[in-house]
């Protein structure tokens, strides 16, 4: 175990917590300039090292003592900000390539693909990073932290993680010319078989995928 595990593990819990603050504003910070749409050929490259470097934080999080919150009930955070607009963006953005499958639990055995959106995936992570920063601006440390490590193992690393993965193979059938043949229609919306999404997983448009970055 490298020096900088034994010391992100021990490390005091305000100055662990301000470090991932950090990452997760950055991360912030860049999905939302990139939901923008100014420079749409780079999105999903921008994204792909945007959502590794969260899950770096992530890996931080899950590696990290347990956190228990100072008191039982989450305090009260008022209005939830609100992700939809980000969403929009995205998923108009990313409309040829935005749906995708993914297996939720690879330890279960014989667990079905699951189709996703990318676009909704991005969102979700967003609403949840942002509830722990609002316990953090609070000066809720320990609150924050325990929300970050929490929601990490539960809902938004899981998320990330597959949005990782649907990144890195899109980048991969660009830069290795290998694009597919059309989605056909798969959808987080439909009940489809276990045939259905082998079938239909991972299915791009061609010149569609041409016009994310390839060159």
């Amino acid at each position: 175990m490298s020096d900088a595990t034994l010391h992100a593990l021990g490390q005091d819990p305000d100055d662990f917590a301000a470090s991932i603050a950090d990452q997760i504003e950055s991360f912030i910070v860049a999905v939302t300039e990139v939901a923008k749409g100014e420079d749409p050929d780079s999105a999903v490259p921008f994204l792909l090292l945007e959502v590794s470097q969260l899950l770096l934080a992530g890996g931080r999080l899950g590696a990290y003592q347990d956190v228990l919150p100072d008191e039982r009930y989450e305090p009260d955070l008022g209005p939830e900000p609100d992700v939809d607009e980000l969403r929009e963006r995205f998923a108009h953005m990313l409309e040829p390539v935005d749906v995708y499958s993914e297996v939720f639990d690879p330890y279960e055995p014989r667990k079905a693909p699951v189709a996703h959106r990318i676009s909704d995936d991005l969102a979700d992570v967003v609403a949840d990073l942002r509830h722990g920063l609002i316990h953090h601006q609070a000066g809720r440390i320990t609150e924050a932290l325990w929300w970050w490590q929490f929601s990490y193992f539960t809902n938004w690393g899981p998320t990330a993680s597959a949005t990782l993965r649907a990144l890195q193979s899109l980048i991969s059938h660009v830069r290795l010319d290998q694009p597919l043949a059309a989605l056909d229609g798969l959808d987080t919306d439909e009940d489809l078989t276990e045939d259905d999404l082998a079938e239909q997983a991972g299915q791009v448009m061609a010149q569609e995928l041409g016009g994310l970055g390839r060159t």
